[in-house]
């Protein structure tokens, strides 16, 4: 028994999928778990949930991040394993002599033990190469909690102006039916032709089609959303969500070629990940580089011999006469190559996915501008009609025709940003760094529970 002093005994955790699914069904935005979270993190910010707010949530409860987090653990837990010493051996022998003389005890017992000694800093090397995966490990982490933050993202951006075209297709729809309702008083009045009346008639139930497929895109993108967040549908009941900066994305020239490039390729966690499993190869290729070197084992021992007590001490050495670990060091020499080659085809797709994501986002940043100009001038006619009506200077069916038109060009607009987001979204993905610059996203501090499920610092 005293062999087991020290054990390590593990509890079981039984999984129960129907207790975690209600857990999920119940978790919402008021949680005070959540809210203490948020106010440690934040506590001079406003509540309102905008992109950094919700940020945070996504990052409190998706479950993305608990896989990370438990390879994370697996990758702390090899760093223990690999700065473990070899245990010392024990055995045990015994002999019966058969012509002993008959006044000395016939029987020989032996003791030995077996001390393995490791040589040339095998240890060492093996501890840091764990500890540089251990780090790609908490870099893999970051990577994860930044596609969590880009899917929550695009979720937000897509809701807001799911929202956003519900209302203007309200809002044409509306304009549609008071133009039907001109078109078909000047009928009364001989000033139109039935054909006239049967395109209005046409075009507001096209705007009545379109209130649906907006509302059922709306449903859609709350659905996303809460997905994003790691929360059901119905915890996003009743809630607002803003963005202020939605439509003033970032000028062109706030994108400096060169410094996206370099933000890029200093900021990606990829990057960085690469390096530390580079460094680990490295750690590899020294470790196998000093196996050349054999362990010793001290091997001191004891003989009780027909009442003679014999004390010994052996020392054994492994002798490298015919295999010098060439091809262990030969592979790992490999795979730190091939690290290597992997960094800088990384770098290599790094600018050019950077080049091309600018491309986009200044493509669809000119279609923005040139649709908000053009939303503009409709306004301003609008007005300026309207003011002619008003004294009687024009008729009431050129003012609902220039409606449709801004209604059309606010569809149009709308349809602009949702693509310059879209495009924005994606350069961010290519550096992994907010654009502009927002709050950094912070880590879960220690102590936090959420439904006695215990999570370690992001």
């Amino acid at each position: 028994m005293w062999l087991t002093i020290g054990c390590v005994s593990v509890e079981p955790k039984p999984l129960h999928p129907e207790a975690t699914d209600a857990a999920f069904r119940a978790r919402t935005l008021a949680d005070p778990v959540l809210t203490a979270y948020l106010d440690e993190v934040r506590p001079a910010a406003p509540r309102s949930w905008d992109l950094e707010t919700l940020t945070l949530v996504a990052l409190f409860n998706h479950p993305d991040l608990d896989v990370a987090r438990g390879e994370l653990a697996a990758a702390d837990a090899a760093i223990i394993f690999a700065g473990a010493r070899p245990n010392p051996s024990v055995s045990v022998t015994s002999e019966f002599v058969s012509n002993a003389a008959p006044d000395v005890h016939p029987w020989v017992f032996g003791l030995s033990l077996d001390i393995p000694i490791e040589t040339a800093g095998k240890r060492g090397f093996r501890i840091e190469g764990a500890q540089r995966l251990g780090e790609a490990s908490r870099l893999a982490l970051a990577d994860v909690a930044w596609g969590v933050r880009s899917r929550m993202r695009g979720a937000l951006v897509e809701h807001i102006l799911a929202a956003s075209d519900v209302e203007i297709a309200r809002r044409q729809a509306s304009i549609r039916a008071d133009a039907e309702r001109v078109i078909e008083r000047k009928l009364r009045s001989g000033e139109v032709s039935r054909p006239d009346l049967d395109s209005a008639q046409i075009d507001l139930a096209a705007a009545s089609l379109a209130i649906r497929t907006a509302e059922q895109g709306f449903a859609e993108s709350r659905v996303g959303l809460a997905s994003a967040l790691g929360m059901p549908v119905a915890a996003l009941e009743g809630i607002e969500f803003v963005w202020p900066a939605l439509s003033s994305p970032p000028t062109a020239s706030e994108c400096d070629p060169l410094a996206v490039q370099t933000a890029g390729l200093l900021n990606r966690v990829d990057v960085c990940k690469t390096l530390a499993e580079y460094a680990a190869a490295e750690s590899d290729l020294q470790r196998e580089v000093a196996r050349q070197y054999p362990d010793v084992h001290l091997g001191p021992g004891y003989t009780w011999d027909q009442g003679d007590h014999k004390f010994g001490l052996g020392l054994g050495v492994e002798l490298p006469l015919l295999d010098h670990n060439e091809g262990g060091i030969a592979a790992a020499e490999a795979r730190r190559d091939l690290v290597a080659a992997r960094f800088l085809a990384l770098q290599a797709t790094i600018i050019g996915d950077t080049d091309l994501a600018l491309v986009r986002y200044r493509s669809a940043l000119e279609q923005f501008e040139e649709t908000s100009a053009l939303l503009i001038q409709l306004e301003r006619q609008e007005r300026f009609l309207k003011r002619a009506v008003d004294v009687g200077d024009e008729d009431t069916l050129s003012l609902a025709d220039i409606r449709v038109q801004r209604a059309v060009s606010e569809r149009a607009n709308l349809d602009a940003l949702r693509r310059v987001q879209v495009a924005l979204g994606g350069l961010e993905d290519v550096l992994q760094v907010p654009l502009p610059p927002s709050t950094p996203i912070p880590g879960r501090p220690d102590g936090f529970r959420h439904r006695k499920v215990e999570r370690s610092e992001l």
